[in-house]
């Protein structure tokens, strides 16, 4: 059986995301595990090439990983005929110009989401990389999340019959950062940075929506600022200009309606940061990171409104876990080998960024309906 590596440049590791669930958890657990199978047998490794603005973190994290190849020049980087690949996990405000200047260079390009920060820039690299002829490819890791592989097969094996809606809860706490530190970086806060809650999340739920219930057809989301003020990592303290806290309802082709609130102002009481219930005709399902649980029409209890009697009857003991079938991966990896495949014979991937595209369409849409208060219709791109 024969290997071969190929290079992969990637922008923006020194960044939590970026680090762990793609160097760490991806490149090098692919490399790890032996590399990409190809189905022809060949085997594939990864050799990354670190890029980034700070030439010491960049040594310190390739040491640490005996990873040789880092460079704080990205044109180098990119002029390199053995790099086929570029990634990119930088802060939104720096994506669009690294892009460009790697599809220009006949690279294949894998980016995080969103692709831009703005529907017209997320365009420009689709059509640039289409031009171009190279394979593009956005990151869009919750659906390889195994609770929404579980809501999948609900889907696709009719459980719910005609799904009426879905209620989505997104959030936890973000630490303002002054009596205990903060566990986002403060940029997500300024949306002179590319910061806001509406542009990160968004992108996600467009994603998740169109792949398991449908197109999305409308928005009509208010986004707010709960806390105005922050500190930043130097301990400065800061105008908080972003959005931390988006509540949405989605209209889906198909009559289906999607009501989501993402927030980084909420204290958690549910069983998992992100939680889906799905309401159908013939049953219901509720999903987070790894869990699902469903509950269908014949077992579904008859309760009857009375506040004068105490509730007898525990609701969520009528509910049955979904069982795993199926042995889950990294969901990050799991694309990684799906886009490298992509690359190197042509296998499907429809995660590309014309649908990168439609979600920052989303998020640019939802933030025009919370400024003008009204429900916006999303048009096809």
């Amino acid at each position: 059986m024969s290997v071969r590596t190929i290079g992969v440049v990637m922008n923006g590791v020194t960044g939590r995301m970026g680090y762990r669930q793609h160097l760490v958890r991806s490149i090098l657990a692919i490399n790890e595990q032996g590399g990409v199978t190809l189905s022809d047998g060949e085997r594939v490794t990864l050799r990354p090439v670190l890029v980034g603005r700070n030439a010491d973190k960049l040594a310190r994290l390739a040491a640490a990983h005996g990873i040789p190849d880092h460079t704080t020049d990205l044109d180098a980087a990119l002029a390199d005929d053995g790099n086929l690949i570029y990634f990119d996990a930088q802060v939104t405000s720096a994506r669009v110009k690294a892009v460009l200047k790697a599809v220009d260079a006949g690279k294949h390009v894998y980016a995080e989401k969103p692709t831009a920060e703005s529907v017209q820039e997320a365009v420009t690299l689709a059509q640039a990389a289409t031009a171009k002829g190279v394979k593009n490819g956005v990151v869009q890791d919750k659906l390889f999340l195994p609770g929404l592989l579980k809501l999948k097969r609900l889907v696709d094996g009719g459980f719910f019959g005609r799904i009426l809606s879905v209620r989505g809860e997104f959030g936890y706490w973000v630490f303002e950062g002054d009596w205990q530190e903060a566990q986002r970086p403060s940029w997500n806060y300024r949306a002179e940075d590319g910061g806001g809650i509406v542009l990160d999340m968004f992108p996600h739920w467009h994603y998740v929506m169109e792949n398991l219930f449908g197109r999305v057809t409308s928005v009509y989301a208010h986004a707010t600022t709960h806390i105005p003020e922050r500190v930043d990592e130097r301990g400065e303290r800061y105008a908080a200009t972003a959005d931390d806290a988006a509540y949405g309802i989605f209209e889906l082709e198909g009559g289906v309606v999607a009501q989501i609130n993402s927030s980084w102002t909420v204290r958690v009481n549910r069983d998992e940061l992100v939680e889906f219930q799905v309401d159908g005709t013939h049953g219901s399902a509720v999903a987070g990171l790894r869990d699902c649980r469903a509950q269908h029409r014949a077992a579904t209890p008859k309760p009857v409104w009375n506040p004068d009697l105490p509730v007898t009857a525990r609701f969520r003991d009528g509910w049955q876990d979904v069982p795993d079938n199926a042995e889950f991966d990294n969901g990050f990896k799991i694309q990684w080998e799906l886009f490298v495949r992509h690359v190197l014979e042509d296998a499907p991937f429809p995660y590309d960024f014309a649908s990168g595209a439609r979600g920052v369409q989303l998020a640019e849409l939802g933030l025009r309906s919370s400024a003008e208060g009204r429900r916006i219709e999303v048009p096809a791109l």
